[in-house]
């Protein structure tokens, strides 16, 4: 299911739970629109944006975490098969965008923390930077946030980013995919491809 990944050298991949707005935020880096389900849990293959010439690839990997009506070894099996899909293209990707929700975020961190294990957002932040993959955290739904700076360095907090959450700009990025208020990401982004000797992909940021 996952091996529907077109043979490209470069990729930035999107992960995040369910109904943080990833596909919204693909349509927005893209201009195209993808099929995804009506309700969280239903898109369980990555979305590939590809564009060949350039030798480049955007993907929107499937939503991880707590989804209603969907069995916990879907879940889990699903989680399974994003961290392997990352392992084995870590080599080809040059930016790990890692989209959450600006508003919930570092509640349902905080409602996950404890003995028994690691938030899933946080898992992945790390999980990313651990296979050699710069990160972005995409903070959306931006738009529904008061306390901004505030939440933003909770966040920070949470990920083991020592606030002000400002000095993160490359790491930390607050955006409003739907609003297409998202100038924030696609700077973490270029600054990153740019460390990697790619400033070519900037015409897709």
């Amino acid at each position: 299911m996952f091996e529907t990944r077109p043979e490209r050298d470069a990729e930035v991949v999107l992960v995040g739970r369910s109904n943080v707005g990833k596909s919204t935020l693909m349509r927005e880096l893209t201009g195209h629109s993808f099929e995804t389900g009506r309700r969280p849990g239903v898109t369980r293959e990555p979305n590939h944006y590809d564009w060949a010439a350039q030798d480049f690839v955007i993907t929107d990997l499937p939503g991880f975490g707590f989804m209603e009506s969907v069995p916990e070894e879907v879940r889990e099996q699903t989680k399974t098969d994003i961290v392997r899909y990352i392992e084995t293209h870590a080599p080809k990707i040059l930016v790990g965008v890692l989209v959450v929700d600006g508003k919930a975020a570092v509640d349902i961190i905080d409602r996950h923390s404890g003995p028994d294990g690691v938030p899933y957002d946080v898992e992945m932040f790390h999980f990313l930077r651990d296979v050699g993959i710069p990160t972005v955290v995409a903070v959306n739904k931006m738009d529904k946030v008061d306390d901004r700076d505030e939440r933003l360095d909770e966040l920070c907090d949470r990920l083991g980013l020592v606030p002000p959450w400002q000095q993160w700009q490359e790491t930390v990025a607050p955006i409003s995919a739907k609003r297409g208020s998202i100038d924030a990401l696609t700077e973490a982004v270029r600054g990153h491809l740019h460390d990697a000797n790619r400033d070519d992909l900037f015409q897709f940021f």
